[in-house]
Order: structure tokens, then C-alpha cells, then sequence
């Protein structure tokens, strides 16, 4: 999908590519250690998400009716003009792992997974990541952004020719109310300030719906194609 201004009277566009792969989550899932249980007690004190990305609680719910919002399920994504929407979906389960938004030679990875009411987990999840990067025989360091602190990555990639470079990303994350969300900036995003705006304004826009229902810590927020769209694979068909 290409997110555009519309005209009046205008359809919305319905298609989305859908890039058919499973890409590894650095969160490491340990749900399995808290037995899918949520701790009860106290509310967790959560970065200030005045500015966005919000927690459905704080969004007029006549607004993610807006044509330039995107409901994904856990996610409602507002695009920006010219920005593309492509979906991580799993081969074997179908199941959408991550989207992506994708402007120029940017883009803007976003996950979203469940927190204990009691506590955030970014700070331990950002030690998690850093010490991936590590083992990848790349490099990790803590900078303040503006969402807090953050992960700069510069870690070896292979290209489809078999060369290696280096590719520099920025992880953020968000701890809201029993969730967290984290976006990894690629491409000129991740290195020239100056090209960082739009990838930072998508990531504010972000509204989280998290859902009642008990779910282990780290686990996934489910993710679902938008109304009327089919994976590519699907299209081709």
C-alpha cells in the first residue's frame, strides 16, 4: 500500500505487499519462565507517551476511523505521503510477524509485544539486543533519542551476492501500559539525522491495542492483514 493524499470521492487503495519470510525476533521469547501469567498487584510506571505512539485508552475512537489509518490488529499505523506498508508474514503459518513502512531508502520496523502490568521491560529487552549484536561480531551502543534511550547497531550483513557489509539501525522502544513496542530505523534513516523525521513521526503515530486477555511477557501482539487485502502470494495466484 502507498499511503497518498487523497482526492475527494477517492477510494482507498486495499493492497499490501505482503513479503513472505519469518524473521528472527532479538526479544528471545522466554514467555515459557512466567508460566503465561501477568502479575496482578500494582500498576507499572510507563514511559510518557503524550506525544505518541498511544495506548488505545488514550485515542477518540471516532479517530482510528480516519482514511489514513490502518487498522493491522495490535497495531493502527498512520501513514505518511509517499510512505509504503509491507507485511513480515510467516510461510508456514500465515501469521503477519512485523510490519514495515518503507519511505525512499528508509524504513521503519515495528513489533509490538505483551508486558507485566508491574513492570517495563525495554531496559532488559535494549541488553538483550545489544548482546546479539555482540555475538553477531557487531557493535551496540546506548544513545539518548528522542523516545529515550536507544540502540545504535552496526552489525555484518550478507547480500544476495554473497558480500558482507556493515548495517547500521536504530532500535527504539516504548514501555506502555502491559506492552512494548519497539521500532528499528534502516537504511539513511538509521545514519543522517536529517532523513529521521519521517520515520520518528510514524513511529509517534502508532496507537497500541493491547488487548484484556492474559498473555505471557514477550509474547507477540497478534498482527493481521488490513481489511480487503491478500498477501502477494495469494494475488499471484
Amino acid at each position: 500500500m502507498i499511503f497518498r493524499r487523497k482526492a475527494k470521492n477517492e477510494d482507498t487503495p486495499e493492497t499490501v505487499d505482503a513479503v513472505e519470510e519469518t524473521t528472527a525476533d532479538e526479544t528471545g521469547e522466554s514467555a515459557a519462565d512466567d508460566g503465561g501469567a501477568e502479575e496482578s498487584t500494582t500498576t507499572a510506571s510507563v514511559q510518557d507517551t503524550t506525544g505518541g505512539p498511544f495506548d488505545i485508552t488514550e485515542v477518540d475512537p471516532a479517530t482510528l476511523e480516519a482514511e489514513d489509518r490502518i487498522d493491522l490488529g495490535a497495531l493502527v499505523i498512520t501513514g505518511l505521503p509517499g510512505m509504503e506498508l509491507r507485511l513480515q508474514v510467516d510461510e508456514q503459518s500465515g501469521d503477519v510477524q512485523a510490519i514495515l513502512l518503507v519511505l525512499e531508502d528508509s524504513a521503519l520496523e515495528l513489533r509490538a509485544f505483551a508486558a507485566p502490568r508491574t513492570a517495563g521491560i525495554w531496559d532488559e529487552v535494549r541488553q538483550e539486543i545489544a548482546g546479539e549484536a555482540t555475538k553477531m561480531g557487531g557493535t551496540a551502543s546506548e544513545t539518548d533519542g528522542p523516545f529515550g534511550t536507544e540502540l545504535v547497531l552496526v552489525v555484518p550483513v550478507q547480500d544476495p551476492e554473497g558480500q558482507i557489509f556493515s548495517q547500521t539501525s536504530r532500535v527504539i522502544g516504548i514501555d506502555g501500559p502491559r506492552w512494548l513496542l519497539r521500532g528499528t530505523v534502516l537504511g539513511r534513516a538509521a545514519v543522517e539525522p536529517e532523513a529521521a523525521p519521517p520515520m520518528e513521526q510514524a513511529f509517534r503515530n502508532v496507537v497500541v491495542v493491547r488487548g484484556s486477555e492474559p498473555m505471557a511477557p514477550r509474547e507477540s501482539l497478534a498482527l493481521k492483514l488490513p481489511a480487503g487485502a491478500q498477501p502477494a502470494a495469494e494475488e499471484e495466484a
